[in-house]
């Protein structure tokens, strides 16, 4: 075995980064192994799994076998008991929050666009729509960053998580969507709800979840992938305006089509979806095309 040393304020998340992994690791979770700890100094000791990441090794050939390792660990994750783990929710304002970034950083840092009253008035009937949704599903332990980035792949080709400090209770289909909907890697529709159905199932047979419908959960999928996409365009522009971190901007194709997606699938499911479809398609895509990391997304684009 090999170790990194990790030297980190005490202000950062150490406290919270230990009782996520012992939870994880009790639970049956592959995740880095920790020898000794120093939280007053911000020490920890800590088993290096490698530089391996999950996301250069997929392809359609090996996408099938990586992800049912992934659904397994998602499963587990959501199985650990709320007294087992104790986490702050994931709460309405929480998600609010976080949804002001599209507007805040994405819409008017970025792309420079004013945003009005009636703007306003659209933005927030669609959030309300987005986190009744998010808020009505079964709460989860919920990792917040389970992607292709964050899942290292081993020397016996297990899977293992990191980056797991920031993990709160909340909506039982967030992980999937950062998984399913990775903004890193896109996969045809048809492969996305393939795994999801695969975990409703397993949430069911191991009674983490009760009488969700494949309906259900696929639209709990769309609108909670729609509340993280949104998020995250606004954070991919921070780290680009604020952090001097442009190469995230290359990604950004890839979540707005996400997020056009789902608009287009729901716009005519509630009117306050397409009164946001119709207002990003006229005010926010026109400025967005003339973008110089701007590209189209062909539809349901494999993976290379």
């Amino acid at each position: 075995m090999t170790l990194i040393a990790v030297s980190s304020p005490a202000s950062e998340k150490n406290t919270e980064f230990l009782q996520v992994r012992d939870a994880l690791d009790a639970a049956g979770i592959r995740v880095p192994g920790c020898i000794a700890s120093d939280l007053s100094n911000g020490y920890l000791l800590l088993e290096d799994l490698g530089d391996q990441t999950l996301l250069p090794l997929l392809s359609l050939d090996t996408a099938e076998a990586y992800y049912q390792q992934a659904v397994t660990m998602l499963v587990g994750i959501a199985a650990i008991e709320k007294e087992l783990l104790p986490l702050l929710p994931y709460s309405p304002a929480y998600l609010q929050r976080e949804l002001d970034l599209f507007v805040d950083w994405f819409c008017q840092r970025l792309l420079g666009l004013s945003v009005d009253e009636s703007c306003t008035v659209v933005f927030e009937a669609l959030s309300r729509v987005l986190i009744d949704s998010a808020t009505a599903q079964p709460q989860v332990v919920v990792h917040r960053d389970f992607h292709s980035r964050n899942l290292m792949v081993l020397a016996d080709e297990t899977l293992a998580c990191i980056d797991f400090q920031d993990a709160v209770r909340g909506p039982v289909t967030y992980d999937p969507v950062s998984l399913f909907k990775d903004c890193y890697i896109a996969w045809p529709r048809v492969y996305q709800l393939g795994w999801l159905e695969r975990y409703r199932k397993n949430l069911l047979q191991t009674g983490v979840i009760t009488g969700a419908t494949a309906e259900d959960f696929i639209e709990w999928f769309d609108l909670m992938g729609l509340q993280r996409h949104l998020k995250v365009l606004g954070i991919f522009a921070r780290l680009d305006a604020r952090d001097g971190k442009s190469g995230y901007l290359e990604d950004l194709p890839l979540v707005l089509h996400y997020v056009q997606e789902v608009l287009a699938l729901y716009a005519r499911r509630a009117p306050e979806i397409n009164a946001f479809h119709d207002w990003f398609m006229a005010t926010v895509m026109p400025s967005v095309v003339d973008q110089p990391w701007f590209k189209t997304m062909p539809p349901d684009a494999p993976p290379p």
